[in-house]
């Protein structure tokens, strides 16, 4: 059974048939639970990661009537757990799902069709071609970012459980499992710099993330956002080859 499904719009004022378009199922329902749980719990990470930094003034009376830090603290903790358990379950389902869920977690090296398309992709993004091409999946150059992402939540996840099991012990299982980050950086300081300066990157790629998709989905012709919502690509255009 093919992949793609013609669908027919309804019946205009005039009574002619509306253009049809195609649709494709992308992205499963454990897929897209997990990019909005995700999105939340990075958002979170963010805000009282900053404020971790760059603590709040300080609250009038007696230090013992407040645990303003500790909340903060307390909450981010708490994201960050979650933001771990919730990536194990997603490479779970890469391994369960359909081809579409386990992209993000390698790289068709081999591919030389896959490398043209993140040069393609590139001049797109920089108004060099006219015209875009149409993938199923990420196309490669996004491919390449939410790989590289991903890689990069393992380091964040890493360091963040590391600094966490300082307050734990090492007698601890945070400190046995993750207390190898301190082999890498001696300095527990220089550990605590880079996991605040990780927060920055993720402000940064996220904020290149909305622009993209957003981008895309206007000008590319093809639904981005709300596939993430239903699951379907929408392709506003006939197209006779899809680019897997």
């Amino acid at each position: 059974m093919t992949q793609i499904e013609r669908v027919h719009g309804a019946l205009d004022a005039r009574g002619e048939r509306a253009k049809s378009l195609q649709t494709v199922y992308v992205y499963e329902a454990p897929v897209r639970l997990w990019h909005w749980v995700n999105a939340l719990l990075i958002v979170t990470l963010c805000i009282t990661g900053y404020l971790i930094g760059s603590p709040l003034p300080s609250v009038s009376g007696e230090a013992s009537a407040s645990f303003q830090m500790g909340y903060i603290r307390f909450v981010h903790f708490a994201a960050g757990q979650s933001l771990i358990v919730f990536f194990l379950l997603r490479l779970y389902w890469a391994f369960v799902g359909n081809r579409n869920s386990r992209q993000i977690f390698y790289l068709p090296l081999h591919n030389r069709t896959w490398w043209w398309g993140i040069f393609y992709e590139l001049k797109w993004y920089f108004f060099m071609v006219k015209d875009p091409k149409k993938y199923i999946g990420h196309n490669p150059l996004a491919h390449v970012a939410m790989f590289s992402f991903m890689v990069f939540l393992l380091f964040m996840m890493a360091s963040g459980m590391a600094l966490y099991s300082e307050g734990q012990g090492i007698d601890s299982w945070q400190y046995k499992l993750f207390g190898f980050m301190f082999a890498i950086f001696p300095n527990s300081q220089d550990l605590h710099t880079w996991h605040h300066l990780g927060m920055w990157a993720i402000v940064v790629f996220v904020v290149v993330h909305i622009y993209a998709a957003v981008r895309e989905d206007i000008l590319s012709r093809q639904s981005m956002i709300s596939s993430m919502i239903s699951g379907e690509r929408l392709f506003r255009d006939d197209i006779d080859d899809f680019p897997r």
